[in-house]
């Protein structure tokens, strides 16, 4: 298991019941950014890997 598994298992545990947006999500991640800038290259890449996940022509692209 990788360190972040135990991130993404809590969060699924404690608000894997909730509904939410996905503005509501970029909120957070914008709030997390503006509060650890540290990570802004890895919320960025998260977010865009997001938002092309459906885009098939991306997809394929990260396999070559």
């Amino acid at each position: 298991m990788y360190f972040t598994d135990r991130g993404v298992e809590e969060l699924e545990q404690r608000r894997g019941d909730e509904e939410v947006t996905l503005a509501w999500v970029a909120d957070r991640l914008q709030e997390f950014t503006d509060l650890n800038p540290e990570f802004e290259t890895a919320v960025e890449r998260l977010a865009t890997w997001l938002a092309r996940l459906d885009d098939a022509d991306d997809a394929d692209d990260a396999d070559d």
